[in-house]
């Protein structure tokens, strides 16, 4: 038996190397750098600690604190470093879980000390303090009950006796983690030492039931983050204290968008300017899928319950969606327009020659969300999502799946979102279909994209239940992360609904559906870009173009005419005639971020021309006022950001 084994890197090289050899030695055997930035290894799909032994033929993937799955394996560590941190300050403490998540990491605690925020500075130092000791965590097996035994007996830690009791279950050996005289119960993988937490801030304290259930007891979660340069966490605290000021929620009542209320929870309310904004974004896709020849369709709120039945959606999906009764039937309120868009294809008999049929709707759905998860725009009851159903032909598939990835780059590019993630996710838990056509569904997506040379990463289970997906998750400008389009290939629920097509060979095939969203829903769409603009809507975009400033009465008359004028021109103006200072109109011109004002005084009346300012430049001189209609119809017009 041979004593060596064969690693497989992702350039595709192979190296043989002694048996029992651990990840790091293997890095350190290609680079002292390489094995000093890694934080953890890949080792065939499965996260290893770096000082796991490798004893088979491998693949391995290093990974560092730039890639996600580094980050959470940081992070992961760094929540463990808080927890013993709090045992050493806070003697008697119990732990919950305390998990990685999107951005940080969290640990619920069962303390008689209530945390303030001077005890979050005292956790943090002694969080460094910890990490300077240079402490390996170490990994160790125990069976089940010896670990129940361990955490009643020495620990005294109920919640950890309970996980291994319930969650934990059916598993004979169970693994901990010690680094120094903190061991917790974990699968791990970590650090191979605390030394790697370098710049660590403590956010927030609340509170949380144990396992989510209000009749448990109430622990406090703490919430931190962690980097390994002070510099990093400099850049993201400023951020996050930037994210608070472009809060969607704030912005939109500031600027009179949308509200919501006690009368309609999780319903939002939209007013004027919310409005103006919602048609601008439905008229620019409109004008996108007119050149694709898409058919705009709209179909009923509330349908008859049997057509859930008969989607899949009542058997996945019965929880969140809201019912009612008509006539002594039972009928559901939409929670996807995706039904209905077979109603139509159904009114008629399809031919070949007729596909692709790319039908659009702009429809209005309903889904119950919990009460604790509604989140502004990011998370309501109703929305309106930019639904599109595309039936093909089999051997269309992949041309149209490439028409869809250039059309969501180029929507995705209007709006400066050119730092774009592409996700292909796989069959989830709950699905309906057979295998055999999901994996022709998950083959024909990751067929598309690489014909489309769009560089992509697998989704494992994260599948929609009807079809395989492809998902874009684009960056802000506060390089936050937002996972906006999909695109979904359906082969069942055409099945379902008997759909048909004549194909050139005179016989009845049944059409692929390909359902697909570019913004995701407008609502939503409408918080990201409140945030990733800063409430600085481009001219084509925003609300109210141009705000004309009058000085004193004697120029209104003046000001009446420039904004017939502009009016006349299609533009989006208001005039300030409020018997105010013009430097209280300027200010509160600029608090509404709209992006010009027209000052009109003395001069401007006997000159017959304008003085203009641009928010947040000041004052930009005189113009005629063909001039200026002229620049901001072209700056419209080619959707610049006027910034």
């Amino acid at each position: 038996m041979s004593d060596k084994i064969k690693i497989s890197f992702p350039d595709k090289s192979i190296k043989e190397f002694e048996k029992g050899i651990n990840s790091y030695e293997i890095a350190a055997s290609i680079s002292r750098k390489l094995a000093d930035d890694i934080l953890v290894a890949e080792v065939n799909g499965k996260m290893k600690d770096l000082s796991a032994p490798l004893n088979e033929d491998s693949e391995i993937v290093f990974h560092k604190f730039d890639s996600e799955k580094g980050r959470e394996v940081y992070w992961h560590t760094t929540s463990h470093i808080m927890a013993q941190a709090i045992e050493e300050l806070f003697p008697g403490a119990k732990f919950g879980v305390g998990p990685p998540i999107e951005n940080g990491f969290y640990y619920d605690i069962d303390s008689d000390k209530k945390f303030s925020d001077e005890d979050l500075a005292k956790i943090e130092s002694k969080m460094l303090e910890i990490s300077k000791r240079d402490l390996k965590p170490v990994r160790k097996y125990l069976k089940r009950a010896d670990a129940i035994n361990y955490f009643n007996s020495e620990r005294k830690d109920p919640y950890k006796v309970e996980i291994l009791e319930t969650i934990a279950k059916d598993e004979e050996n169970v693994s901990l983690y010690s680094q120094g005289e903190f061991t917790d119960l974990c699968r791990g993988p970590h650090l191979p030492t605390t030394a790697k937490v370098k710049a660590v801030k403590l956010l927030s304290v609340s509170g949380s039931y144990w396992r989510g259930d209000e009749k448990r007891q109430m622990l406090q979660r703490i919430y931190g983050i962690s980097f390994p340069k002070q510099k990093e966490l400099d850049e993201y605290l400023k951020n996050l204290e930037e994210a608070k000021k472009r809060d969607h929620r704030k912005l939109g009542k500031e600027l009179e968008l949308f509200s919501f209320h006690e009368e309609g929870p999780g319903f939002p309310f939209w007013h004027n300017n919310g409005m103006i904004l919602l048609n601008n974004l439905k008229e620019y896709l409109r004008g996108k899928l007119a050149e694709l020849d898409y058919q705009e369709i709209n179909t009923p709120i509330i349908l008859n319950q049997k057509l859930w039945l008969q989607s899949g959606h009542y058997e996945n999906y019965k929880e969140n969606m809201y019912f009612t009764e008509i006539d002594e039937r039972d009928f559901a309120v939409k929670p996807m327009n995706c039904p209905g868009s077979t109603m139509v294809y159904r009114t008629s008999m399809k031919s070949y020659r007729d596909l692709p049929l790319r039908l659009f709707e702009f429809g209005l759905v309903h889904r119950h969300e919990l009460s604790g998860v509604l989140s502004g725009l990011f998370r309501v009851r109703s929305f309106t999502q930019d639904d599109a159903h595309i039936f093909c032909t089999p051997d269309q598939i992949e041309e149209e799946i490439s028409i869809l990835i250039k059309l969501i780059f180029d929507v995705y590019n209007t709006f400066g979102f050119n730092d774009v993630k592409v996700y292909l996710s796989t069959r989830p838990e709950k699905y309906i279909g057979s295998l055999e056509v999901w994996n022709s569904s998950e083959k024909s997506l990751a067929s598309a994209l690489e014909t489309a040379g769009v560089k992509y990463k697998i989704n494992e289970g994260d599948g929609a239940f009807y079809g395989a997906k492809i998902d874009f998750v684009v960056k802000d400008s506060l390089r936050r992360d937002w996972q906006l389009g999909t695109i979904q290939l359906d082969f069942s629920m055409p099945e379902r609904f008997g759909l048909e097509y004549i194909g050139a060979d005179s016989k009845i095939h049944r059409p692929v559906m390909i359902h697909r969203a570019i913004f995701g829903s407008f609502e939503r769409f409408v918080g990201v870009l409140t945030e990733h603009y800063s409430g600085y809507f481009p001219l084509w975009l925003t609300p109210v173009q141009v705000n004309i400033l009058p000085i004193t009465d004697s120029h209104k008359d003046y000001a009446k005419r420039i904004y017939d004028e502009l009016r006349k021109d299609g533009f989006r103006v208001n005039v300030d005639n409020r018997n105010e200072k013009i430097g209280f109109k300027i200010r509160e011109s600029e608090n509404k971020k709209i992006p010009y004002m027209i000052i009109i005084g003395d001069k401007e009346v006997e000159n017959n021309n304008i003085s203009v300012r641009q928010h947040l430049k000041g004052d930009i001189g005189k113009f005629e006022l063909n001039e200026f209609k002229e620049k901001i119809k072209l700056q419209s017009s080619n959707r610049e950001d006027y910034n």
